[in-house]
C-alpha cells in the first residue's frame, strides 16, 4: 500500500477476537471483540478527532491559514489536533496537567506544538479554564474544546461506527469501552443503539472518577475518568458503568502485552477487565466489543510493564 500521506492512515483499525481459549472468563461460545485504535499513526484513537475537528473547524470558517489552535489534552487529542494541524501548517498550543505523561508531552511538541502547563491537582477543570484564558488572550485563536464539542461524538459515529458494524455484521450484544471526554463512547454508542437497539453500553471508570457516584481523587490510569457527566451522555441509553481500580487496570496491561503481544496503554487494561466482567453476565454466545485507545510506549516513564504495586 502507498500513500501520499500520513494522514491517510488514520482509520480502518484491526479488530482482535478473544475467546475462552485465550481468557477463562469468558464463557464458551462467546467472544470478546477490541478494536486496536493504537494502531493509528499518532498511537491513539483521538487521531480521528484532531482530523475530524481542524476538517469541522476549517468547513465551518472557524479555522484559517492564520489561526492558532488552542486545546486542553491530557496528551492523545493533542497529538491528533497536531497531527492534522501539521496538514495546514496551523499553530498548536495545548494545556496539559503538569505532571501526566512526559511522553505525550514529548510527541506534541515534536509535532510542532506548544505546552503550557496547568497545575496537576486542578486535573482537566484546571486545564480547560487555562485554555479558555489563552483563547481569550490570543487573537484569531480557535478552542475546539473536546469536552462540548458535539463533533467530537460526531467523529465516531460517522467513521469508526460503520468500520465496525462491517466487520462484525452488527451482532453485538454489548459495548464496553472507557469515558474520558466522552466522545468515542457516545458517539460509537450513538450509532450502535441505532442499529442494534437492544445492545447494552457500558462504561469503564477508574477508581477516583464518578460516574459510579465514588468521590473524585486522583487515579494512575490515564485517558480516562471524569470530574464531570459528560454532556453527551444525555440522549445514550446507558446500561452502566464498570469501575477498576488502578491494580486491576494495570495487571491487565502487562498480562495483555507480556502474554499476548499487544503493547497498549492502561485505558485499554481498564477496558478489557471491563470487557471480561461483562462477558461472565451474559448468556454463552454473546459477543462484546471493546476498545483499545492508546498504546503504551507513551508511559514507560512510569513503569507501566514492570511496577507491579498500586
Amino acid at each position: 500500500m502507498i500513500v501520499t500521506n500520513i494522514h491517510d492512515l488514520i482509520g480502518n483499525t484491526p479488530i482482535i477476537s478473544f475467546t475462552n481459549n485465550e481468557f477463562e472468563e469468558i464463557p464458551l461460545g462467546s467472544t470478546v471483540y477490541a478494536k486496536l485504535e493504537f494502531l493509528n499513526p499518532g498511537g491513539s484513537v483521538k487521531d480521528r478527532l484532531g482530523q475530524h475537528l481542524i476538517a469541522s473547524g476549517i468547513e465551518k470558517g472557524l479555522i484559517n491559514s492564520d489561526t492558532t489552535i488552542i486545546e486542553p489534552t491530557a496528551g492523545n487529542t493533542g497529538i491528533g489536533v497536531a497531527l492534522a494541524a501539521l496538514k495546514y501548517k496551523l499553530k498548536t498550543i495545548f494545556v496539559v496537567p503538569e505532571k501526566f505523561s512526559q511522553e505525550k508531552q514529548d510527541l506534541m511538541t515534536a509535532l510542532g506544538a506548544q505546552i503550557v502547563h496547568s497545575p496537576t491537582e486542578e486535573g482537566i477543570k484546571g486545564a480547560i479554564a487555562k485554555a479558555k484564558e489563552l483563547d481569550n488572550q490570543i487573537e484569531n485563536s480557535y478552542l475546539p474544546l473536546q469536552f462540548e464539542n458535539d463533533d467530537n461524538p460526531d467523529t465516531y459515529y460517522k467513521a469508526m461506527g460503520p468500520e465496525i458494524t462491517k466487520d462484525l455484521n452488527v451482532e453485538i450484544d454489548s459495548f464496553v469501552a472507557g469515558v474520558g471526554s466522552g466522545g468515542t463512547f457516545s458517539g460509537l454508542g450513538k450509532y450502535l443503539q441505532e442499529k442494534i437497539p437492544d445492545i447494552r453500553l457500558i462504561g469503564v471508570e477508574p477508581v477516583g472518577s464518578i460516574l459510579n457516584g465514588g468521590q473524585s481523587h486522583g487515579h494512575e490510569i490515564e485517558g480516562i475518568g471524569v470530574e464531570f457527566i459528560p454532556k453527551f451522555f444525555q440522549s445514550l441509553d446507558i446500561a452502566g458503568y464498570e469501575t477498576v481500580s488502578d491494580q486491576e487496570g494495570f495487571d491487565m496491561t502487562r498480562k495483555l502485552a507480556s502474554t499476548y503481544g499487544l503493547l497498549v496503554g492502561s485505558s485499554s487494561g481498564a477496558a478489557m477487565v471491563a470487557a471480561l466482567r461483562e462477558a461472565s453476565k451474559l448468556p454463552q454466545g454473546s459477543k462484546i466489543l471493546t476498545i483499545f485507545p492508546d498504546g503504551g510506549e507513551k508511559y514507560l516513564s512510569k513503569d507501566i510493564y514492570k511496577r507491579e504495586e498500586y
